[in-house]
Parts: C-alpha cells; structure tokens; sequence
C-alpha cells in the first residue's frame, strides 16, 4: 500500500478536499463517489461524509493508499 503524507497549516481540512490536495483523485466528483461508496475510511471506520473534518494525527485510507495528516 502506498503511503502519502499531507500537511496541513489550518485547524482541519474537509474529507474530500484532502483527497484531492494529496491528488488522490482527480476531481470533487470523484472524490465524492469515493467516498459515498463507503471505499473511504477515516482512523479504521469507514466514513461517508465529504465534510468530515480532518485534523492532524488522523489516518485516510482508501483503497491502495494511505493519507496521513500531520
């Protein structure tokens, strides 16, 4: 699985825009199907919120890929 770090500057970042900010995807669309198909897990649960707020220490994971956020 790869892995990928992304940092962030601010309190959080939403679900979807990290996706795209660690070009897990190619498009706000895409990650919204993503993750409304439940293939997105947020720190082991899978997540369906494009809206979840993301804060540093947390993990994202879909499939083939590891987003941590520091």
């Amino acid at each position: 699985m790869e892995k990928n770090t992304v940092s962030i500057t601010t309190e959080f970042i939403k679900l979807d825009s990290l996706l795209k900010l660690a070009n897990a995807v190619g498009s706000g669309g895409e990650a919204k199907i993503l993750i409304q198909e439940g293939e997105v897990r947020v720190n082991g649960e899978t997540c369906t919120m494009r809206g979840k707020k993301i804060r540093p220490g947390d993990v994202v994971s879909l499939p083939g890929l590891e987003i941590v956020v520091q």
